[in-house]
C-alpha cells in the first residue's frame, strides 16, 4: 500500500504552464489549485486506518455478539484499488508519438537544409537595384524577355501575343 500513497504531485506545472495558451491560464490556475486542494486532503488522513480497539469494545457493548460481529466486518473489509489496464496503452500510444515526432524532425530538418540552400542561392544572387537585364537573364533565363527566341509584345498577356510566335498561346 505504501508504493501507491501518492508523495507529491507528478505534474510538471511550470513546464505545462509554458505551453499553456494566455487564454487558458487562468483555467490551468484554477485546475492546479485544485489539484493541489486533492493532493491536501489525501496527505492529511493516515496510510493506514487508525487500530481499534476491540477490547475497550467487548467491555463496554452491552449486546453480546455485536463486537464480534463488527470486528469480522471491519476486518473483511478491502477496499479495491482500480487495476492498471490503461498504462499499456498509454504507453504504446507515447511510443507511436515519440516515433511520428522523430519522423518529422528528419523531414522537417531536410526541408532547413533546402531552405538554406535556397536563402544561400539568394544571398548569392546581385541585388535587383544593381542588376542589368544580362545578369537577370542570367538568373532567371525562364523569366527573363527573350526577343530573339519568345518574342513578346504590349501588354506582354499571353492572350496579346501573336499566333504562331513560339511562346504565345492560341486565340480561343
Amino acid at each position: 500500500m505504501a508504493a501507491r500513497r501518492i508523495a507529491q504531485s507528478s505534474v510538471n506545472w511550470a513546464a505545462l504552464a509554458e505551453r499553456v495558451p494566455q487564454n487558458q491560464k487562468t483555467n490551468l490556475t484554477a485546475f492546479k489549485s485544485m489539484s493541489d486542494k486533492y493532493l491536501r486532503s489525501v496527505m492529511a488522513n493516515p496510510e493506514t486506518p487508525p487500530k481499534l480497539d476491540w477490547a475497550f469494545y467487548q467491555k463496554n457493548v452491552p449486546v453480546a455478539g455485536m463486537v464480534d460481529k463488527f470486528q469480522k466486518a471491519y476486518e473483511a473489509l478491502q477496499v479495491p484499488y482500480p487495476a492498471d489496464n490503461v498504462t499499456s496503452q498509454v504507453e504504446a500510444q507515447e511510443k507511436q508519438v515519440h516515433e511520428e515526432i522523430s519522423k518529422f524532425v528528419k523531414v522537417s530538418e531536410g526541408r532547413i537544409t533546402d531552405y538554406q540552400s535556397q536563402i544561400a542561392a539568394l544571398k548569392a544572387l546581385l541585388p535587383f537595384d544593381q542588376m542589368t537585364m544580362e545578369d537577370y537573364r542570367d538568373a532567371y533565363p525562364d523569366q527573363a524577355l527573350d526577343a530573339i527566341n519568345r518574342p513578346s509584345f504590349w501588354p506582354h498577356n499571353p492572350e496579346e501575343q501573336e499566333v504562331g510566335a513560339p511562346n504565345a498561346e492560341p486565340h480561343h
